[in-house]
């Protein structure tokens, strides 16, 4: 009798990748072991409109109950704590185990902590799982002075959440760049200037060395502020503390059972590990992408998602290499940004529209050829971004006049 797949992560992968699964007609066993209680469930909206109780937990479920047994999935909720390569078996928290016929590793990433005197004080929080938002949205309501630490994506939709709230909100960045790491300095700058405008106290180049606290909770957090400060830096009043200084990928199981891990788990064109039993997607993996044209580790629900479905399809005998373009998004107040492609830091950066009327894009090109197209509120250039990039030979068809000129029909690129 077949031990069918054991899927190692409750998440956003390890749900799409069972759903999947069952739409191939895949027929044998499926278990998906995941470590957090309840139903799997969307991390995107946690940020956003679940702290504005927009939505409740029930709507963040991917699926209500009844498809999992309908679709007979078998949902355990354990830490696994060995994988037996050999044996073809997985070790519980519980002590129980499981065998498998073919192990997918939806591990996921988690918060990276921040590493100074004071982050263990009381009010000092991150921002992963449905738990962490609850004790965000309890906190926050009796907050009012708020500081977000990194100006990432979680922590620029947070602060921007906390202003709607009518909460004093300072993010601190170590960079000169928000979301610096991700987009263009043209489109950095726009947001840094839009959070200002909502009221946000943006300080860049604000190294945090010290958060101070009275009878163990937090209250103060202390920056450099940059190297012309003097000796002590400066302090920043804190009722509630937001670290998001990114993620670390969760490689640990992978590595104790001698799988090749490196910036995450390593994988081929077709996700499949050192081992060909075991496969792995999503945050925790280091794959070959074909338009990075190197290995690389995306953190999105796009890329978990089509790892997902790309596993699916060969596990149902329908192998084929991973070769989904990237996409993103992050709804910041009423800017929805939107990113397609991979820039590199050096790639020429092209203005499409007017930042004042917040709807416009960057266009992205190295070499004449185009890489990304970061939007905002136009989801016409996205969408025509993700048209044009799938197609190897479409992105040298647009030039970097073509993209400035708003009197040019990108439309048209689609039809040659």
């Amino acid at each position: 009798m077949s031990d069918g797949v054991v899927i190692i992560g409750g998440g956003q992968g390890g749900f799409q990748l069972a759903a999947s699964l069952r739409e191939a007609g895949y027929a044998e066993k499926i278990t998906l072991v995941g470590e957090e209680p309840g139903l799997p469930y969307q991390r995107p909206p946690l940020s956003k409109a679940y702290l504005k109780g927009e939505a409740d937990a029930e709507h963040l479920e991917l699926r209500p109950a009844a498809f999992y047994a309908d679709h007979q999935v078998d949902l355990v909720t354990a830490r696994v704590d060995a994988i037996d390569r050999a044996a073809r078996r997985v070790t519980l928290s519980d002590g129980l185990s499981l065998p498998y016929d073919h192990l997918v590793l939806a591990t996921g990433a988690r918060n990276r902590p921040l590493p100074v005197p004071g982050a263990d004080l009381d009010g000092v929080l991150y921002l992963r799982t449905l738990a962490d938002a609850d004790d965000l949205k309890a906190r926050l309501a009796k907050a009012r002075n708020v500081v977000v630490v990194g100006a990432g994506f979680i922590g620029l939709e947070f602060a921007a959440v906390a202003r709607a709230l009518g909460h004093e909100v300072t993010v601190l960045e170590a960079t000169q760049h928000p979301m610096g790491r991700a987009i263009s300095p043209t489109m950095s700058a726009f947001f840094a200037e839009a959070h200002r405008a909502m009221g946000t106290r943006l300080v860049l180049a604000a190294g945090v060395v010290w958060i101070h606290g009275n009878d163990g909770k937090v209250a103060q957090v202390e920056t450099t502020d940059g190297a012309l400060q003097p000796p002590g830096g400066v302090l920043h009043p804190a009722d509630l503390v937001l670290v998001g200084i990114g993620v670390v990928p969760n490689t640990e199981l992978a590595a104790a059972a001698g799988l090749e891990v490196a910036n995450g788990i390593v994988v081929d064109a077709e996700l499949r590990t050192s081992d060909p039993n075991i496969s792995a997607l999503g945050d925790a993996v280091s794959y070959p992408s074909l338009h990075a044209g190197a290995m690389v580790r995306l953190e999105s629900v796009q890329n978990t998602v089509d790892h997902a479905r790309t596993i699916a399809a060969r596990l149902a005998g329908r192998p084929t290499a991973y070769a989904a373009v990237p996409w993103f998004w992050s709804d910041q107040s009423d800017l929805k940004l939107q990113m397609v492609g991979l820039a590199r830091p050096t790639d020429e950066a092209v203005l499409r529209g007017d930042p004042a009327s917040r709807r416009f894009s960057v266009f992205r090109f190295r070499d004449g050829r185009l890489t990304a197209i970061e939007s905002v509120n136009r989801p016409a250039d996205h969408m025509l971004g993700r048209r044009l990039l799938v197609d190897p030979a479409k992105p040298s068809s647009l030039t970097p006049e073509q993209a400035a000129d708003e009197g040019f029909e990108l439309k048209a690129l689609l039809a040659r």
